[in-house]
């Protein structure tokens, strides 16, 4: 396969019995082959996603010093800013040419006792960051449930059985900006080769070129999204929750050519997890002589926190 579906997300939500099931079979298929699917008629609008942008590049052009405020390294990266290569990927020796900013899940106040989340970052400089940063992950976290209905159906397994996993759940909206490289990197690049880590991740359509995925032949394809699409791609919990049935796929964010280098880029990449005491033990219908259960069971807080470790944004 050497380009990424596409399918639209109003066929699932349409009373057409047909439509819907074509788009089961369709973003199904997509990510068993590749990983990887585009989504349109999602619930995310042009007016919206503009106002982030504009927000998140207001953030990133602060100052240094101001933009260090929001930094806390107690709480593993998992909120507020990380400042420019501190993240690397799984086994690269490099950090990330990156710098990023969290949102983290928004948990009503009757309810915060259940979880222990870290506190959203609050920037006291930029007064409609917080409140567009909301919006969207609350958006791009309604467009990943209806996703994950689909997904269960594929399964064989209850339409609505991811949702009292993903309520409340420990998703993460990542604003990230790859700034302009003005040296030679060396061996350094934008995003080196990973798998995500959550069940599946929605991203925004980036501001440049540059993300690339790893096909079955292992030959590196662009994934580029049409304005009105969603990138989606599944993380390990899915696949490894689905005995490797739906694949989390190598990408990257390559280094572009020297005159782009000198640009700024924008992306903006919706990470859903699932409530930390979810089991991703392989589910039975994903199991058989052929496929024979090919992981030990674990939670997903568990196995965020070993990732986390690998990241080097969590101490042991």
């Amino acid at each position: 396969m050497n380009q990424i579906p596409s399918v639209d997300l109003k066929d699932f939500l349409s009373e057409d019995l047909e439509k819907k099931s074509n788009f089961v079979q369709s973003i199904g298929e997509a990510f068993q082959e590749i990983g990887f699917c585009a989504v349109k008629g999602h619930f995310l609008d042009d007016e919206l996603v503009d106002k982030l942008y504009k927000q998140i590049k207001l953030f990133f052009d602060l100052p240094t010093e101001i933009k260090r405020k929001y930094e806390y390294p107690e709480y593993s990266g998992q909120r507020g800013y990380v400042s420019y290569g501190k993240e690397s990927a799984k086994g690269s020796k490099h950090g990330d040419l990156k710098e990023f900013w969290h949102f983290g899940q928004y948990v009503p106040d009757d309810e915060i006792t259940k979880y222990n989340y870290f506190p959203n970052i609050t920037v006291e400089e930029l007064p409609e960051f917080n409140v567009v940063g909301k919006q969207v992950y609350q958006t791009l976290e309604k467009t990943a449930k209806y996703v994950l209905r689909a997904l269960a159906l594929f399964l064989k397994i209850d339409e609505n059985y991811f949702d009292d996993y993903i309520k409340n759940g420990n998703s993460i909206l990542r604003p990230i900006h790859y700034p302009p490289i003005t040296e030679d990197p060396k061996e350094a690049v934008r995003a080196a080769a990973h798998g995500d880590i959550n069940l599946i991740t929605l991203l925004m359509g980036a501001h440049g070129k540059g993300l690339q995925v790893q096909n079955t032949n292992g030959d590196w394809i662009d994934a580029i999204a049409s304005k009105d699409e969603l990138m989606i791609n599944i993380g390990d919990m899915l696949s490894r929750h689905s005995n490797n049935l739906l694949k989390s796929t190598v990408h990257r964010v390559v280094n572009p050519d020297k005159e782009l280098l000198k640009k700024s880029r924008y992306s903006i990449p919706f990470f859903m997890h699932p409530v930390s005491e979810m089991k991703l033990n392989v589910l039975d219908s994903c199991i058989s002589n052929e496929f024979p259960k090919a992981y030990n069971d674990i939670t997903a807080g568990e196995f965020l926190n070993e990732r986390l470790i690998e990241l080097g944004l969590l101490k042991k």
